[in-house]
């Protein structure tokens, strides 16, 4: 039983764990109470489409996590999206093999990140600032893609076979009964959690973002950690832009908007602060499910689309809230 309660207080101390952990328990309550206004919340299929759906959050929510956890945001990652569903459709589209243009989007993407890390890493331009310039710039290239327009259907460049198997894969195929999206964003999820817990360049990302004066004094390389965060971020919203490819069967050049707001709302209600420094990546899963089942049960419940943004907005206004109060309180009793 000592065992036990110690094996409780050494998980309760780790930085962040009681933030994640109130994350996991609203989503149960929440998951719950919704179940209870609607039975049909509570079905196999529905608990399957939510994982599925849930996917894209959870993908923008680890990218987002990172870079807030730096101190900085990225505002590029709905933009990145549209660029990687528009290059990678549009190359299918066109006949050119799904693995050639997977590649090709996730590389452009990566460019999209190397570039955040500089303007803000080195070159020290506010990350609001930069990102929101980034934003536009891979906007654009998302409508210049196809001759701003939306691609045809994969299918029609890649044939019925191939494309099926790349919209199976991304999107609507299994994998021990759940679908291959949430599967695919799970492994992604796992390997930055890795990154940020036990390598030197997770301990650096938590660094900079608690004090980056101390953290260079330490001789962290703080573009260097800066580009790094940024390229996580790039590479999960580009992983994003191929599963709503794969969803859609066709890239659409409007794909991702909004979702660098939907990652720091994955972020801040999983208890990843937006002043940086603090906050898990297992709270930006929680998050993410938050997200998507508030989405999920308010739509299966009738709820208008207004009411649904309003809801989520108190939540993410109120988790941020938290974390400001409580930072307050420890500063006051550190003093």
């Amino acid at each position: 039983m000592s065992t036990l309660n110690e094996n409780k207080k050494k998980i309760t101390a780790i930085r962040g764990m009681g933030a994640a952990l109130v994350g996991f328990a609203g989503w149960i309550i929440l998951y719950i109470v919704f179940g209870l206004i609607e039975p049909n919340i509570f079905t196999t299929n529905n608990m399957l489409n939510l994982l599925r759906s849930m996917a894209k959050y959870l993908l923008v929510g680890v990218g987002q996590g990172v870079i807030l956890i730096t101190g900085n945001i990225d505002l590029s990652i709905g933009s990145v999206v549209a660029m990687s569903a528009m290059i990678s459709a549009t190359m299918m589209s066109k006949g050119i093999s799904a693995i050639i243009a997977i590649v090709a989007a996730i590389v452009c993407c990566l460019v999209v990140g190397v570039i955040n890390g500089l303007l803000v890493g080195k070159f020290k331009l506010p990350p609001f600032i930069a990102t929101l310039g980034t934003m536009f710039c891979a906007r654009g290239v998302a409508y210049m893609a196809n001759g701003n327009r939306n691609t045809d259907a994969i299918v029609s460049g890649l044939g019925k076979e191939a494309g099926d198997a790349f919209q199976n894969f991304f999107y609507y195929g299994k994998f021990l009964g759940i679908y291959n999206a949430f599967w695919i964003a799970f492994v992604i999820f796992l390997a930055v959690f890795f990154i940020m817990s036990k390598t030197r360049t997770g301990r650096h990302i938590y660094a900079i973002g608690s004090n980056v004066e101390a953290a260079k004094l330490s001789g962290v390389n703080v573009f260097t950690t800066t580009t790094k965060a940024y390229l996580i971020s790039a590479f999960c919203a580009a992983v994003v832009g191929l599963i709503l490819a794969g969803q859609a069967g066709m890239g659409n050049m409007e794909a991702g908007n909004c979702y660098e707001m939907y990652g720091v709302a994955a972020g801040v209600i999983g208890g990843i602060s937006p002043l940086g420094g603090s906050g898990l990546l297992l709270g930006a899963f929680a998050g993410a499910g938050v997200w998507q089942t508030l989405e999920n049960g308010l739509g299966i419940i009738g709820a208008p689309v207004g009411i649904q943004r309003i809801v989520i907005g108190v939540i993410v206004a109120g988790a941020v809230l938290v974390d400001v109060v409580f930072r307050q309180g420890t500063k006051k009793a550190k003093k």
